[in-house]
């Protein structure tokens, strides 16, 4: 006889995990979201969007890579699902679109009931944080395909912008200003190259950086900074004159401030605004990691930017910092000379 069980899929552990997430999950929720986390698909009113003239759905996808590698390697997961809220969420914000609501899926090669709850509890942090309503999920138990201790998560949200207050390259000009969000470390991106330098350098993650008072394991950890509420608290104080945002993932601060010029203009960020943090500087440094991979790779510093008219950039500043946001300019809107988007001048600070 075959049961579902010998198979290596535990239905038992399966709901004991859905039990443990619930307490967790009641911190992400907002008032439009209908009914209770269980029932096939997540409801959400949107008779909100009624008040919007042409109201637009934004989506966006995306999951937190080899970073779960790191929190497996140390056995902590709870922190592991803030990241996944800050890589969805913060790219609706790119548009002005407010995060609604978002699901999670969360593939595993065992069911360990606590370590699921774990991993729904930083979901749950960050989704409170973003001020998105977490309105369902999956959890898939794949034996045979992963071993019992690995993981992958991924994640979708939705939000709406009024069609009339989009943002995109349209409305960006020249002389705008950039005004830079510091990153609270690697965030999602470019771990791969994190773990290959860790792997061949023999750097124990228990390794102390002394000058971040942490080990290796922790700052690789250190869950990336959500932005969305920061953004749209600015995108309502600059009324028109935020033009728009870059989230700074995959690819460095060039490349995705690139996909929102137009063909005409370009970004030029000045390096020497700001330092480039302890933690990049580090393995760049161990790794032998040229600067120009550096910059495609990791946001050395930088997490989000914000392009808006240069007589507004005090008021920014001094927006951002009543949220604790301490954000600077670090580069202008130019007349593109070349095919290049944007790019970085000068060089860092010294420390």
């Amino acid at each position: 006889m075959s049961t579902y069980a010998e198979a290596g899929v535990d239905i038992d552990a399966g709901d004991r995990a859905v039990e443990l997430m619930k307490e967790h999950l009641k911190r992400a929720r907002r008032p439009e979201v209908v009914g209770d986390i269980g029932g096939f698909a997540g409801l959400f009113d949107v008779s909100a969007l009624k008040d919007m003239k042409r109201p637009l759905l934004a989506t966006s996808t995306d999951g937190v890579g080899t970073k779960t590698e790191i929190a497996r390697a140390l056995g902590k997961y709870d922190t592991i699902g803030e990241d996944l809220v800050a890589m969805v969420v913060d790219d609706l914000v790119v548009c002005g679109a407010e995060p609604l609501f978002m699901t999670d899926y969360i593939a595993v090669g065992k069911v360990i009931p606590e370590r699921i709850a774990e991993i729904v509890k930083g979901i749950a942090i960050g989704a409170a944080k973003a001020g998105v309503a977490l309105v369902g999920g999956e959890t898939a138990e794949h034996p045979g395909l992963l071993e019992e201790d690995e993981f992958d998560i991924a994640g979708a949200a939705t939000g709406a912008v009024d069609a009339e207050l989009l943002l995109g390259a349209e409305k960006v000009r020249k002389g705008d200003l950039i005004i830079a969000m510091p990153a609270s470390g690697f965030h999602a991106n470019g771990y791969s190259l994190v773990r290959h330098i860790v792997a061949t350098q023999k750097i124990s993650l228990d390794t102390h950086i002394e000058e971040l008072g942490k080990s290796v394991g922790e700052v690789l950890l250190t869950p990336t900074e959500i932005y969305s509420l920061d953004c749209l608290a600015l995108y309502k104080a600059m009324q028109g004159s935020l033009h728009g945002f870059s989230h700074i993932t995959g690819g460095g601060i060039a490349e995705n401030t690139a996909r929102v010029m137009p063909d005409h203009l370009m970004a030029s960020y000045d390096r020497g605004t700001w330092v480039l943090p302890v933690e990049v500087e580090y393995l760049a440094k161990a790794g032998g990691v040229p600067q120009s991979d550096m910059e495609r790779t990791w946001n050395c510093g930088i997490g989000m930017s914000a392009i808006l008219a240069p007589e507004e950039a005090d008021r920014a500043l001094r927006t951002l910092a009543a949220r604790g946001m301490k954000a600077w300019v670090a580069g202008v809107i130019e007349d593109r000379t070349g095919s290049v988007g944007a790019a970085l001048v000068g060089n860092y600070q010294l420390r």
